[in-house]
């Protein structure tokens, strides 16, 4: 079993100063911590992988393809490989956890 807690996944995201940490990758998938602080610009290219948001604080919003949404705590969004998305408007903290499957390489 692999077990992980968002405080510490936070800090050690912080520690490398990334937006970005993966910290889980296994054959048919990778989860990772994604970070975007209020009023920044999500610099996200398109991927080559399905990806999966859920949302674990904050609040922005998010367009994929033509179509955009607001999202908070709780929120799940499905992106389609390929499909340009960026978070948008960020006026909390947004804090995600990003499962892309297959991983991402």
């Amino acid at each position: 079993m692999k077990a992980f807690r968002l405080d510490e996944l936070e800090a050690e995201r912080a520690a490398n100063e990334g937006a970005y940490l993966q910290f889980l990758r296994e054959r048919n998938m990778s989860v990772g911590l994604y970070a975007l602080e209020a009023g920044t610009v999500d610099p996200q290219q398109p991927h080559r992988q399905d990806e999966v948001y859920f949302v674990v604080s904050g609040r922005a919003s998010i367009t994929v393809g033509t179509e955009t949404t607001q999202v908070g705590r709780g929120s799940v969004v499905y992106v389609p490989a390929g499909v340009p998305h960026k978070f948008h408007h960020i006026s909390e903290d947004l804090r995600v956890l990003v499962v892309f499957s297959p991983p991402e390489s």
